[in-house]
């Protein structure tokens, strides 16, 4: 008998495989009955592959996840943190006390000095007044400012495990807009506003043969309120980004009731202004609109990233070149062909 009686017949090659000229075997493929057993029976079909992640889910992937005692335990190391770097700053100031409070008395002297009464002066009434005020109060207000950019820096620090991976990119932007903003709001309340209201409020009774004269404590509430007032105000711009980045607010929305908004912001002038004038009134409600304004252009600013659209950079620098060419102008002109000189105080053009 031969092979092909002993073996019965050879296999048939699957139809759509031609013949293998080298011999070789051509592909197995397993039968339906073969691929339903080896997915468990049943008819089962092979279960496609996992959907990729979404972005959410890499973005919380970044976040920390804490219980509520270690969010305290967190708060509590912030607050020391925050309070060592405070304190350093502190010490820092006590030392320079002297030159610290020159600094704060000099546009109260200038007030002073601008009523032309020559026994106006700062006194002191109570025995411990001096040391509070100068080697107390003092550096405390100075390292409050100084040392503004660490406490936030804690802040964010705080509550960026709770943030995406994306909203933790802003934390040097936050930190340094923030602390800029509140440092140039003492600035503008110390060269501007504060002897200017000073010098209205030392003024009132010189027709009538009154010699102004005030205590160090009395003028040291004044210029804190004064300055931390304005300090505080000058963080409207992030008030409304952070309102806008948790769409509890929009541009269009602000713009449609910005009426509203700028009653609300004289009101507010009125009680940061320490004199009742219209013109200190206005010397503080008009850089506080420019604010208000500032801070829907931030957040218009953000809600075209959200939306991956490009804010027009290169005609807003045309323009906002072109305002600087001209007021540049006018500089010039009332420099060369009207006689006045720039000065470092408001209005800084005087003749």
């Amino acid at each position: 008998m031969d092979e092909k009686t002993a073996g019965g017949a050879p296999p048939q090659q699957p139809s759509g495989f031609p013949d293998d000229p080298f011999g070789a075997s051509p592909p197995e493929v397993s039968p339906p009955a073969a691929l339903e057993k080896a997915n468990g029976g049943g008819g089962a079909r092979t279960p496609p592959p996992p959907p990729p992640g979404d972005d959410e889910d890499d973005e919380e992937s970044g976040m920390l996840r804490m219980s509520f005692m270690e969010h305290l335990e967190e708060l509590r190391a912030r607050i020391i943190k925050a309070l060592y770097g405070f304190g350093a700053v502190f010490l820092l100031c006590v030392i320079f006390s002297n030159y610290l409070f020159k600094i704060v008395e000099r546009p109260g002297l200038i007030a002073l000095k601008n009523t032309g009464i020559k026994d106006a002066r700062f006194i002191a009434i109570d025995p411990m007044e001096q040391f509070s005020i100068i080697w107390v109060w003092t550096p405390v207000v100075a390292a409050l400012f100084l040392g503004s950019p660490w406490i936030l820096w804690q802040v964010w620090s705080f509550i960026s495990p709770g943030l995406y991976s994306r909203e933790k990119k802003w934390a040097v932007p936050f930190v340094l807009s923030t602390a800029g903003l509140f440092i140039l709001g003492g600035m503008f309340g110390y060269f501007v506003a504060f002897p200017y209201g000073m010098s209205f409020l030392f003024g009132l009774g010189g027709f009538a043969d009154v010699t102004p004269m005030i205590t160090i404590d009395n003028y040291f509430d004044k210029f804190v309120d004064v300055l931390l007032g304005i300090g505080l105000v000058f963080e409207l711009p992030i008030l409304i980004f952070m309102l806008t980045l948790l769409r509890v607010v929009s541009p269009s929305f602000l713009l449609n009731h910005s009426r509203y908004a700028i009653l609300a912001i004289v009101i507010i002038a009125a009680i940061v202004t320490p004199t009742p004038d219209v013109f200190n009134l206005m010397l503080f409600a008009v850089p506080m609109c420019l604010l208000f304004f500032l801070g829907i252009f931030a957040s218009y600013l953000l809600v075209l990233r959200r939306e991956h659209r490009q804010f027009p950079w290169r005609p807003f620098f045309l323009w906002l070149g072109i305002v600087a060419i001209v007021v540049a102008l006018f500089v010039v002109v009332a420099v060369v062909e009207y006689h006045f000189h720039l000065t470092w105080r408001w209005p800084f053009l005087v003749k």
